[in-house]
């Protein structure tokens, strides 16, 4: 099962920690193993790490209005989303 990581600046740690968003985007799909960081010097920078048992249908889900509002609600700037897919 692959293994990602999603870096991403947000607005609010307290509001993005405390949002269950991400369980209701990623839970319906198979998503486990959901983790969440903040950098403590600055945090405005955030990652999520998640095992992804089906990556089409992650991708499906990351292209929906759902996960727009979602990001919106999270406080995410999405402009600055980067994945990293462990090898």
């Amino acid at each position: 099962m692959p293994t990602m990581i999603g870096y991403h600046e947000i607005k609010d740690a307290q509001r993005w920690l405390s949002s269950p968003k991400r369980e209701e985007l990623f839970g319906p799909i198979g998503i486990t193993n959901i983790r969440t960081f903040v950098d403590p010097r600055n945090p405005t920078r955030a990652a999520v790490l998640m095992d992804i048992p089906d990556m089409d249908a992650f991708v499906a889900v990351m292209q929906t209005d759902k996960a727009r509002e979602a990001m919106q609600h999270d406080g995410v700037l999405p402009e600055t989303l980067v994945m990293l897919l462990e090898q």
